[in-house]
């Protein structure tokens, strides 16, 4: 099912952050934590099977610097692939009783993080039921780490890490900077959303389990395809699979019934300044580079746990920082435009670095580009492999 499109141009691709301090983050302790695509490998980049993707939504301006918190609850209920709620267990809400109260927290980042992932699954056409993953594996603390390996918002493990193209070197870990871990996350719920054809359910199960058994899964059931089968038509996986979409569904309906609740709404009706990707380039120093881009130290150190300290030479990461922008748009340091002619900037922005786990879609959909016109110009076909380091012509 397609999600329903955003009422309010001020809520498309809303990337947030609260201007309020946090406590330190820690990991919550679920009965049986979930390691999510431990055993999935990288998948291809370009599948012609997969359905046309759905049109894009139209970008509109925000109304200044801020939106609400209501503002983003609201992106996220529109977002959402199947808003009814109905038999959640009650086991799994009870475990996530504080999850409202928490996104409502004042003195928490959650509110402004779970807009960033919303704003950037809705900029990806994705159903908003996949920002409540954090939720889960982390309680959407950029900084939690597992004694069992995973780590960052999303918990990845390192090799999963890895495989969709998040660096882990030199003392950095990639898992550790929302901006990276969450272009990863999407980017792969991106493929394995198309790949069980729009069944959101479908493709959570795998990327807690695994692309691999829920397609084996698939091929054992009754179902004649992916589109309508449900978690419990799918013999043979493991019960923690089964409870990774039963904890989603409560999480929705906790939401849900909190919208309800005039006080709770009264909560989030405070302004929350945007939240943007920019790389952190021309220094290994965080605290060099906040003061010369006129940044808070001490919001780009909560926000962005793995620019705590030194990075790899040669690697410039993703940091998210205050003001607007475009979800999945990469802002360039702006010291390193300096001394470049307008030419240069130019043909820079009209040429793309496939990264791991792109695919043609994803590329033209961030730069704005007709699909067919990205392949045309670069001489690719539909069923073209797109691989890491090549360079393609956006225009």
């Amino acid at each position: 099912m397609t999600p329903r499109r955003l009422t309010l141009a001020a809520m498309v691709g809303a990337c947030l952050l609260s201007a309020c301090a946090v406590q330190p983050a820690t990991k919550p302790t679920p009965p049986a934590p979930a390691t999510p695509a431990s055993e999935a490998t990288l998948p291809p980049p370009a599948a012609p099977a997969h359905p046309e993707p759905p049109a894009p939504l139209p970008a509109g301006p925000l109304a200044g610097d801020t939106v609400t918190g209501l503002d983003i609850y609201e992106a996220f209920r529109a977002g959402l692939a199947e808003p009814q709620c109905d038999n959640a267990q009650e086991r799994w809400r009870r475990h996530f009783a504080h999850a409202p109260e928490r996104l409502g927290n004042p003195d928490r980042d959650t509110l402004a993080l779970f807009g960033y992932v919303v704003g950037v699954l809705r900029e990806s056409d994705l159903p908003t039921e996949f920002a409540l993953i954090p939720f889960v594996e982390s309680g959407y603390a950029p900084g939690a780490r597992s004694k069992a390996g995973p780590a960052g918002l999303w918990q990845f493990v390192p090799a999963t890490a890895r495989d969709h193209g998040v660096r882990i070197a030199g003392g950095y870990d990639g898992r550790l900077a929302p901006a990276e871990s969450t272009r990863a996350a999407v980017s792969y719920l991106d493929h394995l959303y198309r790949r069980f054809d729009g069944n959101w359910r479908l493709a959570l199960m795998a990327y807690n389990a695994g692309e691999f058994r829920v397609k084996k899964a698939l091929q054992r059931s009754s179902n004649d395809g992916a589109g309508g089968a449900t978690p419990q038509s799918l013999p043979g996986l493991a019960p923690l699979t089964y409870a990774y979409v039963e904890k989603l569904h409560a999480l929705a309906c906790l939401l849900e019934e909190a919208g309800e609740q005039p006080q709770w709404r009264a909560q989030l009706e405070r302004p929350v300044l945007m939240l943007r990707e920019q790389a952190v380039a021309g220094t290994r120093n965080l605290q060099a580079w906040a003061n010369t881009q006129g940044h808070d130290l001490a919001t780009l150190r909560r926000l962005n746990p793995a620019l705590g300290a030194a990075w790899p030479s040669g690697h410039a990461p993703l940091a998210l920082v205050p003001g607007p922008g475009q979800p999945g748009h990469i802002e360039a340091d702006p010291l390193a435009a300096l001394g470049r002619g307008a030419a240069t900037n130019a043909d820079a922005a009209a040429t793309y670095t496939v990264r791991r786990g792109d695919s043609a879609w994803t590329i033209a959909k961030r730069h704005g580009v007709a699909i067919a016109r990205l392949l045309e110009i670069n001489g690719l076909r539909t069923d073209s492999v797109l691989k890491p380091g090549m360079v393609l012509r956006l225009r």
